[in-house]
């Protein structure tokens, strides 16, 4: 072979030696997709026989624990996510700044005690976030506050200090007669497969108040405004939901006039806030008890040690980002974004809401990693914080690169585009408890239901491949898709979460099912891992007149 057909064939080697190794392998359309089922087989290995993600769930559980937004164990959640990700190889990992939000919260210690002149038992109890603490134990005794006409605040004005204040009657018992854990049947399913408009609009809209209901709330905002006057020892409530011993619960509330929109409502964690009164959530049970003890005229004392540091150094919260840089020289400036909020309430360990999502999106990012993926787009993951509060985090991301609402942020009349509008393809999020995926829901969006439905075949044999037009909300992919931005949450059998661990002192590890965390961090993967592939970013919906930045 002479010297110049040689350096010919050396040529078109090396030539063809860095197209394979510069652009990837295997692409797709929206218009013609297809399944990577080579990678997808790499996942499920990967994500199924050398998972690590009951590990990162105790972790994050059991010695961490909840999670409060702002909080000293909040920080550490995000640090140990920050540190998870680095371990993994993800690049451009950073702790993204918003707020500021407030004052962070910590219980330290809490105990009730109830003793009567006939008996004594200790009390379930958890005390409401931001509820201010006592520096030693205090006693007192337990009144019913009813009030239903002005010359009740008249009676009771003056006699609340040093008083344990319930204020409402307790539920009626009930047994548990319907299994407290399910799974989404066939029919369940297809129901969600069938969604409709009229369907959707009917799960989301809602009638106008009533003059009742205007009445109750009144009446509720001039008793709350009176406590915050009278200052006793504790307000007492029942666990808004749940029996057997099951206390779910959220934050402290301060009197607001009816009407107040929700996001101009007062919180304690507000820096500039009032002080509330301590408040206390009692198991139903324990509830009930003290108030049919007090209508057989007995006197109750409770003796309470509640204990807490505020945290006001840093107000600033924190969302936890790390990234797969994109490969293609077209298309790696653009993104898909996989999310779960990080923070939770205190009173269990937050693991179905939201340790379950966390972990899966790490593990999802761990199994892109050991594939050895090569994203023609960057693939992002985004852990959040102030979720609880109202999606604060992920908006205040949104807000940060993507858009800018005008108007009522829940409903923007526009929009500002900002840098990252143009670059974004999809937000993928999973909050819906521990379940195992079942499917997606399409945010009405239809342009993507032939993509998910293909992407979905994979995993047929796991029960996974219902598409549903419906909307779904109340958690951070709404924040994308209110600006017009592909973001999707993902259907999950809903397990105990609705019925048990939700919000709950039950919200432990024990509630999580491993095959349905692995199988879920696997079907994450190959959904990021597709969207990341495209030719295109995926359609958008109709959404807010945009303006440029």
């Amino acid at each position: 072979m002479n010297n110049f057909l040689l350096k010919i064939q050396l040529l078109f080697v090396f030539t063809a030696a860095v197209l394979f190794t510069a652009a990837p392998a295997w692409t797709q359309s929206i218009d013609e997709p297809t399944v990577n089922m080579d990678m997808v087989n790499t996942f499920i290995e990967e994500g199924i026989e050398r998972s690590q993600i009951m590990d990162m769930a105790s972790y994050l559980t059991d010695v961490i624990g909840p999670r409060l937004t702002n909080s000293p164990q909040m920080y550490r959640a995000n640090e140990w996510a920050a540190e998870m990700m680095e371990s993994f190889g993800l690049q451009n990992v950073y702790q993204h700044e918003w707020g500021p939000f407030g004052r962070g919260w910590e219980l330290t210690r809490f105990a009730m005690h109830a003793q009567s002149d006939q008996t004594y038992f200790p009390v379930i109890a958890y005390p409401k976030a931001w509820s201010p603490g006592y520096d030693e134990a205090v006693s007192g005794e337990v009144v019913f506050l009813e009030i239903t006409e002005e010359k009740d605040f008249d009676y009771w004005r003056g006699r609340l200090e040093g008083k344990f204040v319930m204020i409402a009657e307790p539920a009626e018992p009930q047994l548990h007669w319907d299994a407290i854990a399910r799974r989404h049947t066939d029919e369940s399913l297809l129901r969600l497969a069938n969604a409709t408009q009229r369907i959707a609009t009917g799960q989301q809209g809602g009638q106008s108040p009533n003059a009742a209901w205007i009445a109750r709330q009144q009446a509720a905002y001039e008793r709350a405004q009176f406590l915050m006057e009278e200052r006793p020892l504790a307000i007492l409530d029942e666990s808004y939901r749940g029996w057997s011993g099951q206390v779910a619960i959220s934050g402290a509330t301060l009197p607001a006039p009816p009407g107040t929109p929700w996001g101009e409502r007062p919180r304690p964690h507000q820096i500039d806030a009032p002080t509330p009164v301590p408040q206390v959530s009692l198991a139903r049970e324990h509830y009930g008890r003290i108030f049919r003890m007090l209508q057989h005229g007995k006197t109750v004392e409770l003796e309470m040690d509640l204990r807490v540091r505020f945290q006001e150094e840093n107000l600033m919260g924190w969302n936890t980002i790390g990234s797969i840089p994109g490969t293609d020289p077209d298309l790696k400036d653009e993104f898909v974004v996989i999310g779960a909020h990080l923070d939770s309430w205190h009173t269990g360990t937050g693991a179905t809401d939201n340790a379950a999502g966390s972990v899966v999106m790490l593990e999802a990012m761990r199994i892109l990693q050991e594939a050895g993926v090569a994203p023609r787009r960057t693939i992002k993951i985004a852990l959040w914080s102030g979720e609880e509060q109202g999606l604060i985090g992920s908006r205040e991301f949104v807000e940060t690169y993507l858009a800018r609402p005008e108007g009522n942020p829940a409903s923007p009349s526009s929009i500002t585009r900002l840098d990252g509008y143009d670059k974004f393809s999809a937000y993928f999020n999973v909050d819906n408890g521990a379940g195992q995926i079942r499917g997606i829901y399409l945010q009405q969006n239809d342009a993507v239901r032939n993509l998910f439905r293909t992407w979905l075949l994979p995993f047929a044999d796991w029960g996974t491949e219902t598409v549903s037009w419906a909307n779904t909300g109340s958690t951070d992919h709404v924040v994308f898709d209110r600006v017009g931005l592909p973001g999707f949450q993902f259907i999950q059998d809903p397990l105990e979460y609705f019925t048990l661990s939700h919000h709950s002192n039950m919200d432990t590890y024990e509630r999580l099912v491993p095959q349905d965390l692995m199988r879920n961090a696997v079907i994450v993967a190959t959904f990021a891992y597709h969207t990341a592939m495209l030719d295109e970013r995926l359609p958008r919906k109709p959404g807010p007149e945009l303006s440029a930045n």
